[in-house]
């Protein structure tokens, strides 16, 4: 519980130090909104038809200081704001418009000597008048008389609802400029590593969710490209219209691919499937809806967009109760993930709720979401791979496990030689190199020797099993000495050991056998005093021979040896063993 606790509490804090310096600048804003911030309610408006060229700078006949602006989708909204409008702005402030669908902006200074200073934009042409952030500036002309008023023209507007408009001086456009340029290239270079990693992680694990997530950063990035008109830099015929509408649509896909990429990531049975289809469902209405949003320039756009905003707020929720669904039953993804969809959602939320205005030096609520955006894929793009490294952990524990498993079939469990399978699998490769050609230049090949403890039931009868034991283990260890890539040691069952030896003639071979069945005579074996010696049959290895030719001549071999005497070293000419050892007529038993 304090384990949750802790994460919950570093998920808050995380919120608030990303959300509370936008508020804090949102409060800023508003507490100079008499001389930053225009409002649509403080500036008065009128609608006429579209003016013919030759009366392109007539003002209209009166304007209306109250209520909400009509009629102007097919003509012309002009905007007024008079002295207190521009009171706080300077001797030269400059007007910054929120970039939105027009036809043509035209902006005029008015003096006090009755001057006005006419300056315009078009749809597709915005010149020298764009700045980052999607804002358009207009730089009032300095001159002797004093600034009293200025006045807006917007040709075919699709909606005033949506227009941000603010004065300031202009040494403090040029900071915040500065400042915004510096957050959106922050934020973009985030999302495109985000969205380059998250691909390259999808297509290494082969799972939904990072390639959703990179197409999810992709989007986000290539539409903070466009709403702060970087992509002007590139395509400047895009200003204007065009962006706003593909904006729109690569807004609505963002959101339609949050909750796609939300729903792969929480396991199926961690949330109830009618959940999982809602929000599935929502996600892409949303999605769909997006579409005609971003292509209307007028008509019911207000009324699409509210509907939009709905459906974004319902899906928000089945979020969010997805989320907590899934958290409350153990889902991994859902505790490692929540942080980073806690920050976009309230930013939504917000941003949905509460008229947030210009801040963040006149970013807005696009800031907000790209900031939270850019904070969403550095967390999920650490959470997954720390979900993925966590798997690939445990994927190397199990084929670890399944080493030492595999390992531990080939050992014998009493000793630690190889078992009687390894041996086998150990000899290979030198039965390989050494009877497929024969002999090598020297005349050396190799030799298999067979090992038997004599007498060793006695043994086992006189002193019990332990001691046995305890002999084995003795012997095991002595010839553990001999082991190396050309000489392989092995039990091959009771006392029945084996050595594969490289690399010998016949007369080094049997020389090596005899110092072994030496060494091992000569071993503490924990009896007390009591010898205990080795039968040792043996066979050189002749071109073709296998395992299966080489044991049955060295353990006729080791027959021999035991029916001589015991304590000695046999060896077998060739595997041709019916020729070499002389044996009676009765089978003699180990021992």
């Amino acid at each position: 519980m304090a384990m949750r606790a802790g994460k919950a509490l570093r998920v808050m804090i995380a919120c608030l130090l990303l959300i509370v310096p936008a508020l804090f600048a949102g409060a800023q804003a508003d507490d100079g909104a008499a001389g930053d911030w225009l409002p649509l309610a403080r500036l008065c408006h009128a609608s006429t038809a579209l003016p013919m060229s030759a009366r392109d700078h007539d003002l209209p006949g009166g304007f209306f200081c109250g209520g909400s602006p009509e009629g102007y989708q097919q003509g012309s909204l002009w905007l007024l704001g008079g002295v207190r409008a521009v009171s706080g702005g300077g001797r030269a402030p400059v007007l910054m418009v929120h970039s939105s669908r027009f036809d043509r902006l035209l902006v005029g200074f008015r003096y006090a000597d009755g001057v006005i200073a006419w300056q315009d934009v078009h749809s597709g042409n915005f010149a020298g008048h764009w700045r980052l952030g999607g804002q358009i500036g207009f730089q009032a002309p300095l001159r002797d008389a004093r600034l009293t008023g200025v006045i807006m023209r917007f040709d075919r507007l699709a909606s005033a609802e949506v227009l941000r408009i603010r004065l300031v001086r202009s040494e403090v456009s040029d900071l915040q400029t500065i400042a915004l340029a510096s957050l959106i290239g922050a934020a973009l270079m985030l999302l495109v590593i985000g969205a380059v990693y998250n691909f390259m992680l999808g297509l290494a694990v082969r799972r939904t969710f990072p390639l959703l997530q990179g197409l999810w950063s992709a989007t986000m990035a290539l539409w903070g490209a466009i709403w702060s008109q970087l992509h002007l830099f590139v395509a400047p015929g895009m200003a204007g219209t065009l962006s706003s509408q593909v904006g729109t649509i690569l807004a609505c896909a963002m959101l339609m691919l949050t909750a796609l990429s939300l729903i792969s990531a929480i396991e199926p049975g961690e949330t109830p499937r009618w959940l999982r289809r809602l929000g599935l469902g929502l996600a892409l209405v949303i999605g769909a809806l997006g579409v005609p949003l971003g292509l209307m320039r007028s008509g019911a756009i207000e009324l699409v967009a509210n509907i939009e905003g709905v459906l974004v707020m319902a899906m928000v929720v089945v979020i969010i109760a997805s989320l907590g669904v899934a958290w409350r039953r153990g889902s991994a993804a859902a505790r490692a993930f929540a942080g980073a969809w806690l920050v976009p959602l309230l930013v939504m939320s917000l941003s949905g709720f509460f008229d947030l205005g210009d801040v963040l030096w006149g970013g807005g609520p696009q800031m907000l979401v790209l900031l939270s955006a850019a904070w969403q894929t550095v967390w999920l793009s650490l959470a997954a791979t720390r979900r993925f490294t966590l798997l690939r952990q445990e994927r190397d524990q199990a084929v670890a496990a399944e080493a030492i498993a595999q390992e531990q079939a080939r050992r014998d469990p009493l000793t630690g030689l190889s078992n009687r399978r390894g041996f086998i699998e150990r000899i290979g490769p030198l039965l390989t190199a050494n009877t497929g050609g024969g002999v090598d230049d020297d005349g050396n090949t190799v030799a298999l020797m067979l090992l038997d403890i004599d007498r060793f039931k006695s043994i086992n009868d006189s002193y019990g099993h332990d001691a046995g034991d305890d002999v084995l283990i003795a012997v095991a260890r002595r010839l553990q000495r001999w082991d190396s890539p050309v000489q392989v040691i092995g039990r091959l069952g009771g006392e029945e050991f084996a050595i594969l030896a490289a690399g010998m003639g016949r007369f080094a071979a049997h020389s090596f056998a005899e110092s072994v069945r030496q060494a091992l005579a000569a071993c503490d074996h924990g009896l007390g005093g009591v010898s205990v010696t080795v039968s040792i049959g043996m066979v050189m290895a002749s071109p073709g021979d296998t395992f299966a030719t080489l044991y049955r001549a060295a353990d006729t071999a080791l027959y021999a040896a035991k029916h001589q005497g015991r304590n000695r070293v046999v060896m077998a000419h060739s595997t041709a063993i019916e020729h070499e050892v002389s044996l009676p007529p009765a089978k003699i038993e180990h021992g």
